[in-house]
């Protein structure tokens, strides 16, 4: 399976984007789907995921972030809106079994989009 991922930029806060990743090489609608963010000297961190049974965000963004998937264009995609500057980051794909599975270790990763929003 590989996952591409796209969609970031330089935005400035308040503003939106909407960042996509497609899956190739196997049907993924059985798995989650989800993505993780990296920003500079810290820790990847798990954003949120969407499985057959839901989906989940962490706390910081889920008032502004929504994650959706088109299991026909084995794709899914994080809206992003009212960015902050600490949004800003490396945002990553990933793919695994199950929404806790994926958090806790996904199966597979694709590259990074980078994220920059301003102030």
């Amino acid at each position: 399976v590989q996952l591409q991922a796209s969609g970031g930029g330089l935005v400035q806060a308040g503003n939106s984007l909407r960042l996509s990743c497609v899956a190739s090489g196997r049907t993924v609608s059985g798995y989650a789907m989800g993505w993780f963010r990296q920003a500079p000297e810290k820790e990847r961190e798990f954003v949120g995921a969407i499985g057959w049974s839901g989906s989940s965000l962490i706390d910081s963004v889920k008032d502004r972030f929504t994650i959706s998937r088109d299991n026909a264009k084995n794709t899914v995609y994080l809206q992003m809106n009212s960015l902050k500057p600490e949004d800003t980051a490396v945002y990553y794909c990933a793919l695994g079994g199950g929404i806790v599975t994926l958090r806790r270790s996904p199966n597979y990763w694709g590259q990074g989009t980078q994220v920059t929003v301003s102030s």
